[in-house]
């Protein structure tokens, strides 16, 4: 299967900072703390929509930033939650973060949600720290930043549009000259021997997978040959171009083959017989007999089915069939299919990290965590209450006592980002 890969920058909304906040009014004398909190934050999430089937749209755009939540505002109101930001993926994406590596989410069900940055929390307005002891906080929190990532998209394309026929009829010369795919093309039976994908972009917005799927012959339903293969590729399409070589320049009936094909397609399995197929008449440009050539286009119409007379090699009427093919693509349900041989990918949670981390550099006592990264934007070291806040908040996530198991000592120098200090018991 080809694999389409796109890499993006996620970028979830920051918090609104609390407010610092005391209620004024007229003949209220000391009015108490009223500031509010502030919004969270939007979160980026990635939605299946089972009308995409490429990731060709993320080549026009890289970023993908949510909306900021608003700071808190005066008389306890809090201010609005920033907009969460939808980005619809195919089916069968799978997301991987960029900087580990790993798999974070394996998208495979339609209209399956998934968080991929997570908007950061609202800060605390300082009425929430008001205390019998404490009744003028002059301190409040500050809103936490949303998650940044840069992730990895892949993406194995399970193609749209099947291109069926026997071999050598021309399919591979048809996916050649509308994708960027370069099967190997050759004048001898069963050139094809895997499936060759490509994408064919018709602008932003329209594209779809197409596969040249091996050349079948009698029996495949039965195994005999590529068989089951082919047929199992077939399973995946939402529709079928049929191809035929109507030009009667090997001596062959194209009617018998048409027919031919789609009776092993029907003993196979029954459900794709009634798949939608359109019928590719090619090599109009080498037509040995035109009787035979416009008998077998007015025998496949008769039948009800869509006719186009092309030519892959000379490019004839090949964009009136893609259009056309894309046009009809949005209305034909994706098959849900459940193959015993796919393999099963293996997706790592992304598990709550630990609230933060000691070590030892050279003397120094290094402190980090995301948890700590909030506590320190919230603090406010000229405030004594806010300060007092901070060394409690420590005491009891734990901290502390990290420190001491490390073996640190009075005077010992702490590190916690942008902040340092001496250890004092």
């Amino acid at each position: 299967m080809l694999a389409d890969t796109a890499r993006i920058y996620v970028e979830a909304g920051n918090g609104g900072h609390g407010l610092v906040s005391f209620h004024r009014e007229k003949y209220v004398a000391a009015g108490g703390p009223d500031g509010g909190d502030g919004g969270h934050g939007g979160d980026v999430i990635f939605v299946v929509d089972e009308k995409l089937s490429t990731l060709m749209d993320f080549r026009y755009r890289k970023h993908y930033k949510a909306q900021n939540g608003e700071d808190g505002k005066a008389a306890k109101s809090s201010g609005k939650n920033g907009q969460d930001l939808i980005v619809n993926v195919p089916v069968g994406t799978i997301i991987k973060d960029a900087e580990s590596d790993r798999i974070i989410a394996d998208l495979k069900q339609i209209g399956q949600r998934f968080v991929v940055a997570k908007g950061g929390n609202g800060g605390w307005g300082n009425c929430h720290f008001a205390t019998a002891t404490r009744q003028i906080p002059r301190f409040a929190k500050s809103g936490t930043e949303g998650e940044k990532r840069e992730i990895i998209m892949e993406l194995k394309l399970l193609a749209d549009v099947g291109l069926v026929g026997f071999p050598n009829v021309g399919k591979s010369t048809l996916l050649s000259v509308v994708s960027d795919a370069r099967p190997k093309i050759a004048n001898y039976h069963f050139t094809t021997l895997e499936p060759n994908l490509g994408v064919v972009d018709l602008g932003i917005g329209r594209s779809f997978v197409m596969a040249d799927i091996p050349g079948i012959i009698e029996g495949a339903s039965e195994g005999i040959g590529l068989g089951h293969e082919f047929l199992r590729h077939v399973e995946r399409t939402r529709l079928l171009i049929h191809v035929v070589d109507a030009s009667g320049i090997e001596g062959r009936n194209p009617i018998e083959d048409f027919d031919l094909i789609n009776k092993e397609i029907e003993m196979y399995n029954p459900t794709l017989a009634s798949r939608t197929q359109i019928v590719a008449a090619n090599k109009k440009d080498l037509v040995y007999d035109t009787d035979i050539y416009e008998s077998f286009c007015t025998e496949m119409e008769n039948r009800g089915y869509t006719v186009f007379r092309i030519s892959a090699a000379t490019n004839s009427g090949v964009s009136d069939l893609m259009n056309y093919v894309a046009s009809i693509l949005d209305d034909i349900p994706v098959p849900v299919l459940f193959e015993e041989d796919d393999n099963e990918v293996k997706v790592i949670s992304y598990e709550e990290e630990a609230p933060f981390t000691c070590r030892v550099e050279n003397g120094v006592y290094i402190v980090e965590g995301r948890w700590l990264k909030r506590l320190l934007g919230s603090t406010n070291f000229d405030d004594s209450e806010s300060l007092q806040y901070f060394q409690n908040a420590l005491r009891k996530k734990g901290v502390v006592k990290a420190l001491e198991k490390l073996g640190i000592s009075e005077g010992d120098p702490v590190h916690m980002y942008e902040v340092e200090f001496d250890y004092v018991k």
